[in-house]
């Protein structure tokens, strides 16, 4: 797939990857010690939800559009609240007109002692990503390629931290890619928060990666626990446009589960393609 994002920015996958992602960085807040964000793809930053790209596709229309006007039951509006609150905060009251990538919404959630590092090499979108930084001291961009970026950003200093693992799946080895570079940076940082996104279009190479990442993380001196999340819009075909999507959180905060699974399910009538939507939620074996 060619997944150029400013075409996808809002849809249904960067509401699920970015709600997962603010929940992670929520529990990382609960103590005081600094920790880091390490993004490995990061793109532009903002994307203009009237720009031709955004408006050519349309898909944020049936994804961040139709998250904000939802209706969420008690128990999960606190936690949807951060991200959707985050969103707002780029746009004028009662409008949506643009939506922020990963690195400004982890800086939103950023405190004083944090820190981020954004991995980005296509020169549009790293010039975008600077300026929409305004170049924050504790958020630096390098010119780097994220597979090879990541082995070098890790373990960071703070010992505490996220890595999100976010490629655009342009090349058919992307899958193997990620597994291999995975267990690479697994192995000098077994303690850290991994998220790793996929588009969930082949059931055999997604259970192959889920496989292959729990059992890195199960064979590690200090054996981590793998989460399993796909959300899925409407039935997904071999040559349609992407309506699964899925996540993979190493070592995910021990409430996430249970927070995930009181917000998945008030998604599924909102963002499901002419019907509700469905999810799964699993710890992955090896």
């Amino acid at each position: 797939m060619n997944y150029r994002h400013a075409f996808h920015a809002g849809n249904f996958a960067d509401v699920i990857k970015h709600i997962v992602l603010v929940r992670i960085l929520t529990h990382l807040q609960e103590k005081p010690a600094p920790f880091r964000v390490i993004d490995s793809h990061a793109g532009a930053g903002l994307y203009d939800l009237t720009g031709d790209e955004a408006t050519r596709s349309g898909e944020w229309t049936t994804g961040i559009a139709r998250a904000l006007q939802a209706r969420f039951s008690e128990a999960s509006t606190p936690l949807v609240a951060p991200y959707l609150d985050i969103v707002r905060s780029f746009n004028a009251p009662r409008e949506l007109k643009a939506y922020p990538g990963s690195p400004l919404i982890a800086r939103a959630l950023m405190r004083p002692q944090d820190s981020m590092v954004c991995c980005e090499v296509e020169p549009t979108a790293r010039k975008k990503l600077i300026s929409a930084l305004r170049r924050d001291e504790q958020a630096r961009v390098v010119d780097i390629d994220g597979w090879i970026g990541l082995p070098a950003y890790v373990p960071p200093k703070e010992r505490r931290g996220v890595v999100l693992i976010d490629p655009p799946y342009e090349d058919k080895n992307e899958f193997a890619r990620m597994a291999a570079v995975f267990e690479q940076v697994y192995a000098k940082w077994a303690t850290g928060i991994y998220m790793l996104w996929y588009p969930a279009k082949s059931r055999r190479a997604t259970d192959e990666l889920a496989q292959h990442v729990a059992a890195t993380a199960a064979a590690s001196a200090t054996p981590g626990k793998c989460l399993r999340l796909e959300f899925s819009v409407a039935p997904q075909t071999a040559d349609g446009p992407l309506t699964s999507t899925g996540l993979l959180i190493v070592n995910p905060p021990w409430k996430l589960a249970t927070e995930l699974k009181e917000i998945l399910p008030q998604l599924e009538k909102p963002l499901g393609l002419g019907g509700a939507g469905r999810f799964r939620l699993e710890t992955a074996k090896p």
